[in-house]
């Protein structure tokens, strides 16, 4: 059975996330989505939010492709996570090609520490590139539309958390 972890902050999820996931869901026979606790980047929602948003939002994904994804905290290495979850294959969304010069330094020393589980990277498509779950918190809070950039539950939640 392949395995495979897409890991990321998800704070929040967005359009071009849920994108990567569903791509990524016809790569592996199991998904599993690993959400960072990373406690250095002052995540406007909580882990369980976060946690939360991504199971609905995966729920009426794996409706649509049978696919049963699983959401997993965590807060080690991000290679540790992949063994944790039985992963072979890390899962990155790349937007720019300053992405890519991180990611690629991330490889490395993943592959370091465990050269039997690799990374795959995965363009998101055109329309959601631009989208960055930073961006998209900073156009919320300033009061603009971010309906473009996230489902509607999502939306509301971070209206919801705008206001308080």
């Amino acid at each position: 059975m392949r395995i495979g972890l897409y890991p990321g902050t998800f704070d929040p999820v967005t359009l071009g996330h849920l994108d990567i996931i569903e791509r990524a869901s016809a790569l592996v026979d199991r998904l599993v989505i690993g959400v960072a606790i990373n406690r250095d980047k002052g995540p406007m929602f909580s882990l369980e939010e976060r946690v939360a948003m991504i199971e609905a939002e995966c729920g009426a994904l794996t409706e649509k492709t049978g696919m049963a994804i699983q959401v997993h905290p965590f807060e080690n290495l991000l290679i540790d996570c992949a063994r944790d979850v039985g992963a072979s294959l890390i899962i990155r969304g790349l937007r720019a090609v300053a992405d890519f010069e991180y990611e690629f330094q991330m490889v490395g020393m993943n592959r370091r520490l465990d050269d039997t589980i690799e990374t795959v990277f995965l363009m998101a498509e055109a329309e959601h590139q631009a989208i960055a779950s930073k961006l998209v918190k900073e156009i919320a809070r300033l009061g603009g539309d971010v309906s473009g950039f996230v489902t509607p539950p999502v939306r509301e939640a971070l209206i919801s958390k705008v206001r308080r």
